[in-house]
């Protein structure tokens, strides 16, 4: 099998190869262009407490929230989040703590929030 080459193929252009086709088409052939796939149904993920129901305070907060309502509750209860974290925020202030330390009390704060059963 002889192949011949002319300088005109070396001026950037892989035209001829070595049975005779373009380049391209021999890049056409060895793959698909796109291989569709299904992708798999997932489930949305459940933003759930793991200690929903336990702690001593969580039977009052469930029925304070049955009594005023879920959207109701939601928001005094993200305003006494925000009102707790600018509390600890301002002891960290008095205290010199740096922003990492603040950091790690706001979690220890919900760790025992959920315990108590503030979060149920």
């Amino acid at each position: 099998m002889a192949t011949s080459v002319s300088a005109s193929a070396f001026l950037g252009s892989w035209g001829s190869s070595v049975a005779g086709e373009d380049h391209a088409m021999l890049h056409a052939k060895a793959a698909p262009a796109q291989v569709r796939m299904a992708r798999p149904v997932r489930a949305q993920p459940m933003m759930k407490n793991v200690n929903e129901g336990k702690g001593v305070f969580a039977p009052l907060v469930v029925v304070t929230r049955n009594i005023i309502g879920k959207k109701r509750f939601n928001q005094l209860r993200g305003k006494a989040i925000a009102l707790h974290s600018q509390v600890i925020t301002e002891f960290c202030k008095s205290i010199g703590a740096d922003a990492k330390q603040r950091q790690g009390l706001i979690r220890l704060a919900k760790k025992n929030g959920e315990r108590l059963g503030f979060l149920a």
